[in-house]
């Protein structure tokens, strides 16, 4: 366990004082369960106050960076920054999977790849690093792992129907429905690229690429969105 753990340290680039919230932070409540002899909690609690501390330092992250944009655009990137698909995805980037420990029931149905969990046990950790080390240490952590999400929205596709997204958005401020252009495609038959382009009253509101014409279409959909929230790329 102690490898496990300085192996996820290095991923995380912090070193806990107190290796027992690190250890609180990546147990799941049905290990306790099964394990009497564990003599931390789970990770709930840690939970509750990282969720608060990340969309303190998500806030922040996003008012330094957006000097111009209002409130309801602000919230709503915080919104999709914090959501289980992206906290999911940004858990997957530091392999939280493979450092859970789990009761049987969940090692039996996947729940090293459940997005729920991952999502909160990333929350957990940067609970964790706060309360280890302060508010400037979880800081360091969520600028890694989400300022290039937070400087380009439009790579917040995810698991996301951006397409279905842009369509509401349009119809909501009473625009024309979105065309969606191919305008490259390229690349050996067995890895194709595709780029699209996404025009609205003859105006160009984003452009995706991706190995599949869908793939590409939801990367223009989310681009448009990203543009569209933070009032530069309104159609004319």
């Amino acid at each position: 366990m102690t490898t496990n753990l300085q192996q996820l340290e290095q991923l995380l680039e912090y070193t806990f004082h107190d290796q027992s919230l690190l250890v609180q932070a990546l147990t799941h409540p049905s290990y306790l369960h099964e394990v009497s002899e564990s003599g931390g909690g789970d990770y709930q609690r840690l939970e509750f106050l990282g969720d608060a501390v990340l969309g303190l330092l998500l806030a922040e992250m996003l008012y330094v960076h957006y000097p111009d944009w209002d409130e309801g655009a602000l919230s709503q990137l915080r919104a999709r920054l914090a959501g289980q698909d992206a906290l999911a995805d940004r858990a997957r980037k530091l392999e939280l999977g493979s450092f859970l420990l789990l009761g049987r029931g969940e090692e039996q149905t996947s729940g090293r790849e459940k997005d729920s969990i991952l999502a909160d046990v990333l929350e957990s950790l940067i609970a964790a690093i706060y309360r280890d080390s302060g508010l400037n240490a979880a800081r360091m952590l969520v600028v890694k792992l989400f300022e290039e999400l937070a400087t380009s929205p439009e790579l917040l596709v995810l698991g996301r129907d951006s397409k279905s997204e842009l369509q509401e958005y349009l119809s909501l401020h009473d625009y024309s429905p979105p065309e969606y252009q191919p305008i490259e495609e390229s690349g050996p038959p067995h890895d194709r690229l595709f780029v699209f382009q996404i025009k609205v009253d003859d105006a160009i509101i984003g452009v995706g690429q991706g190995k599949s014409k869908k793939i590409a279409q939801q990367a223009a959909a989310a681009e448009a969105l990203g543009k569209l929230i933070s009032g530069a790329g309104q159609p004319l």
